[in-house]
């Protein structure tokens, strides 16, 4: 992970390395195997960003847990729009379920606050949010993030399940705009 690398029409530059971001998945799920062994939490991720990071961490979870998908979208190429759009819907019940959304990333904080609204509506019991990276300098919302991987400025990064217009989920490790 030494060089530049080109998605689509920019070049990105090495940020995380593979490593890194397991470790950093494994202690985040140690501490929820820990603040939640007494519960049956429903893990909803949120896609499509999120889908390497969630299989990573339920590898990682011990307890009895379940597992979904909800898909929403707020980017389009490198800048948020400003809407939060829901394209595939949760269709479990879930009221009176603690629900741990997982999130590849959180910057503005618009999908989040979107989705928790949603799961308030439901009637959850408890929510708790884990995500690999948060933006505190754009994170504009009051939801607490529960558990977060890397806290990182505002550059727009790929890889690792986060894409540039499509492109660039593959990548097993982070990279960022250079």
């Amino acid at each position: 992970m030494n060089q530049q690398i080109i998605v689509k029409d920019k070049n990105f530059r090495p940020f995380l390395v593979e490593e890194r971001i397991a470790e950093a998945v494994k202690k985040m799920a140690g501490q929820v195997n820990s603040d939640l062994k007494y519960e049956f939490p429903l893990f909803l991720a949120v896609l499509n960003g999120s889908f390497m990071f969630a299989s990573d961490l339920l590898k990682e979870i011990t307890i009895p847990c379940e597992l979904s998908f909800i898909k929403m979208k707020s980017y389009e190429g490198i800048k948020s729009v400003g809407q939060v759009t829901e394209l595939l819907g949760l269709s479990e019940d879930i009221e009176n379920r603690t629900v741990v959304i997982i999130e590849d990333i959180i910057d503005s904080g618009l999908t989040l606050d979107r989705l928790i609204t949603v799961l308030k509506e439901k009637k959850v019991k408890h929510i708790k949010v884990v995500s690999l990276l948060v933006k505190p300098e754009m994170y504009t919302k009051n939801h607490k993030i529960d558990y977060f991987g890397f806290s990182i400025s505002k550059e727009f990064v790929v890889g690792y399940g986060l894409d540039y217009e499509g492109q660039g989920r593959n990548l097993k490790e982070i990279y960022i705009l250079a």
